[in-house]
């Protein structure tokens, strides 16, 4: 009698598809039901995204094999501590919960083809001694929540061609189409209209066709399918006639969505718009198509409700609407500099708003020196400049002293003691004199002002 009853895995629907999208959380139970106490090593579950390419390919009687292989991510939870050697678990049912979280990234949606699949799965796996490993596993459908310039997929696509029937008729042939959008999901219907200029001698037939192709990218090389999804063929046009045509082609509401951001595999769809003409070369326009997962009806086809186009797509990958514009929802901030003050600013643009700085209480701080405009005038070092009165001397030029400045009370105590006084020294002049005041007298002797050394009391050599 084995001793693990069953092992099952088990996950928690999101919404009524069953689909997951980059960020969600996956939750769930692993269900382990044992007939007998037993030993058990490791119980983990293990959440990953893969992608796998392979193909082959017969040159020269030798077989080449193709392989490819990306991985997007991979998350792993221990349901029993890892560090533990063996754990015992007694008879009966055991329950266990887990939770991942689906990495915001850039993913592709799910897909299975003849040479390749995107597949994301839990795998869940019980290890015992000397017995072998139970697993469980379940595949998730994923679906990407990423396109590419959004914005331009509902915008109506135009485009024309013109050509020579070729040697078997004369005359040139113009056609004009226009297409309403580029994403569709499927279910729905394009709007086709083409304009044809038939100025040839031949017949020829209006026909629209949708077209699936998947390519497989490995080892430089690659590998490609091409369906016809869709046809649709209008009435036959005479000769040197002008017609207009309407045409209105169905997806199919089993069509698989495109994939654009896996760089191994890609699904791609076009419409091709053409004219069937008999022994001449068909002139046609191809026009590019994307088409998404049902859930984004209502957004593909414009009814976002309150919110707008741009709010759904890009490489954000996140259904939040984007910041309005200046002004709106969200107001443009000013532009900052490095560590967050404000950048240098236009010439147009007002000032910056500085946050209002209100003082501290009262004796916080020590009074600050009023803002001083002139220079205040330090005392004279040597005590006050001598006065030239003597009226043995001719009067020395008089200088006008400026007024000191106000005066200041610094907030530490500003008594400088002042420098000694010098005395001049003997031999110097008395320059008390008032030069200025004397009239035509004598200038005052030479010997007055330079007397001559004393020489009594020189060192004799």
């Amino acid at each position: 009698m084995p001793t693990v009853d069953s092992f099952t895995l088990s996950c928690d629907a999101l919404n009524e598809e069953n689909i997951f999208s980059e960020g969600d959380v996956v939750t769930g139970q692993v269900t382990l039901s044992l007939s007998k106490e037993t030993k058990v090593k490791k119980l983990f579950v293990k959440a990953k995204g893969d992608a796998d390419v392979r193909w082959t390919r017969q040159r020269d009687d030798r077989t080449k094999t193709y392989h490819a292989h990306r991985r997007y991510f991979k998350l792993k939870q221990h349901l029993i501590p890892e560090d533990s050697e063996e754990t015992v678990l007694p008879e009966g049912i055991h329950v266990y919960k887990f939770s991942f979280k689906i990495p915001s990234e850039n993913m592709p949606s799910s897909f299975r083809g003849i040479h390749g699949s995107i597949v994301y799965k839990l795998e869940a796996k019980l290890s015992r001694s000397w017995r072998m490993d139970s697993t469980a596993d379940k595949e998730l459908t994923f679906v990407s929540k990423s396109f590419s310039n959004f914005n331009t997929l509902l915008c109506q696509q135009a485009d024309s061609t013109e050509k020579e029937t070729g040697i078997f008729s004369k005359g040139q042939v113009h056609i004009d189409a226009t297409v309403n959008k580029t994403a569709f999901t499927p279910g729905e219907t394009m709007l086709i209209v083409a304009k044809v200029n038939n100025a040839t001698s031949r017949n020829m037939t209006p026909k629209f066709k949708l077209i699936r192709t998947i390519e497989f990218l490995a080892n430089g090389d690659s590998k490609n399918e091409e369906y016809s999804v869709q046809k649709v063929v209008d009435k036959v046009i005479k000769p040197h006639t002008k017609h207009e045509v309407r045409c209105e082609l169905q997806v199919p509401t089993d069509e698989m969505p495109s994939i654009e951001n896996c760089d191994i595999i890609s699904v791609f769809h076009q419409l091709k718009v053409y004219l069937d003409i008999s022994f001449a070369f068909d002139p046609e326009i191809i026009f590019p198509l994307v088409i998404a997962h049902p859930m984004f009806r209502d957004r593909v086809s414009g009814n976002l409700g309150p919110y707008p186009v741009e709010g759904f797509g890009g490489p954000t990958n996140s259904d939040f609407p984007p910041p309005a514009v200046a002004g709106g929802l969200y107001p443009s901030l000013p532009s900052c500099g490095p560590y967050g003050y404000p950048g240098a600013q236009g010439p147009s643009a007002p000032p910056p708003a500085y946050p209002e700085v209100h003082n501290g209480p009262p004796g916080a701080y020590p009074p600050q020196p009023p803002p001083m405009y002139s220079v205040p005038q330090a005392p004279f070092p040597y005590g006050p400049p001598p006065s030239f009165s003597s009226s043995s001397s001719p009067a020395a030029p008089a200088f006008n002293v400026p007024p000191s400045g106000p005066q200041i009370q610094p907030p530490f105590p500003s008594t400088i003691p002042s420098a000694p006084g010098l005395n001049p020294p003997p031999s110097a002049p008395d320059m008390s004199a008032d030069f200025l005041s004397q009239t035509n007298d004598d200038p005052p002797a030479y010997q007055l002002l330079f007397p001559p050394p004393n020489l009594e009391n020189a060192d004799t050599k």
